[in-house]
């Protein structure tokens, strides 16, 4: 069976799943067109995910998918944060705020307890995928029971190796180039693989059907990447300047300025493709301080960023896109799947 019968789609374009960007109208929209729709759920409660799940069911009859974060929880070192903490007070009083005096784990992982599992299987969406590692056993096999399809995202060869072994259905190959949050599963070390790399990596040495995700905005890449194997293509910078999407007025005009994108871990604790801003200019030094596990240091930033912007100062701010993004379009959803396709076609 192919990956489109597999998930019951037209096209093999799915859309990412951007936890804060997405929405039940930007996913209904995609998978209308035939492609594969998504929420991100990893910063949602069990209450909000619900909600938009059901949503997003109301909107469309099409599969789409659900997307949660799968990190090891960490306890958090409170040396480490508090001199994090430390080093932003001045900037914090600079636009009338306090500091916070302790971070937060504001977001959780769906391998600390079934919450969100039971969810999935209660609502069932067509798939559901994860970032930043792999479920447990036990939530794997409950899936499969349900029917429901499998997708993890794999940065380098050991990580598809554990995908693979671990029954998952689908390997999202997560190129350096994607916007937002790599999906490593250790933050110790990235392989940094390109997409195109990582994309003939995989399938050299494994089975499962392959997604690249990373720097595609046309069809003319997406057919590059389905001719070195890929089954499908993943974006989501492309996607995120559409009016349906929940981006804020100040990110849609800093993806639309032709602007350059850089990895740091000082926003969130884990390594994350944005624009470049504050964040990299002035924190990104030789110097910089250990950075408190993720995503307590989120919590940070978050409220750093809510300070500055009420001063008119965007530049903390956590604007996620991939390295091609001075390439994006203005374009709504439906018209941008509709262009995606006519482009593939059209490829030589």
């Amino acid at each position: 069976m192919s990956l489109l019968e597999k998930l019951g789609i037209r096209h093999p374009i799915f859309l990412a799943p951007m936890a804060g960007v997405s929405t039940p109208e930007l996913a209904a929209e995609v998978s209308n067109q035939g492609g594969l729709g998504s929420l991100g759920l990893g910063a949602s409660s069990v209450e909000s995910a619900r909600a938009q799940i059901l949503k997003t069911q109301e909107l469309t009859d099409c599969p789409f998918q659900v997307n949660f974060f799968c990190h090891d929880t960490e306890e958090l070192d409170d040396s480490i944060a508090q001199a994090w903490i430390a080093q932003f007070k001045d900037k914090f009083a600079e636009y009338g705020a306090n500091a916070p005096t302790q971070l937060k784990c504001i977001y959780p992982s769906f391998k600390d307890n079934d919450d969100f599992l039971n969810l999935v299987l209660d609502t069932k969406p067509t798939a559901v995928s994860f970032h930043f590692g792999i479920p447990h056993p036990h939530q794997i096999q409950a899936l499969k029971e349900a029917g429901i399809v499998t997708m993890v995202s794999a940065t380098n060869f050991a990580e598809a190796k554990a995908i693979e072994a671990a029954g998952i259905d689908i390997i999202i190959a997560q190129g350096i180039e994607a916007g937002g949050h790599r999906g490593i599963f250790c933050t110790k070390f990235d392989a940094s693989v390109k997409t195109s790399n990582l994309v003939k990596l995989i399938k050299q040495h494994f089975s499962l059907p392959v997604v690249a995700a990373g720097g595609i905005m046309d069809g003319q890449q997406a057919r590059q990447m389905m001719e070195l194997g890929a089954e499908a293509v993943q974006l989501g910078t492309a996607f995120v300047q559409c009016k349906s999407s929940n981006a804020s007025d100040a990110y849609r005009r800093a993806l639309l300025s032709k602007p350059l994108t850089q990895v740091s871990a000082s926003i969130s604790g884990r390594p994350a493709r944005g624009i470049i801003n504050h964040w990299h200019i002035e924190v990104d030094t030789p110097e910089r301080l250990d950075v408190p596990a993720y995503p307590y240091t989120y919590d940070l930033a978050k409220q750093l960023y809510a300070a500055a912007a009420k001063h008119g100062d965007h530049g903390y701010g956590a604007f996620w896109a991939g390295s091609n993004v001075a390439q994006i379009r203005e374009i709504e959803a439906s018209d941008l799947v509709n262009q995606l396709v006519l482009e593939m076609r059209h490829s030589s």
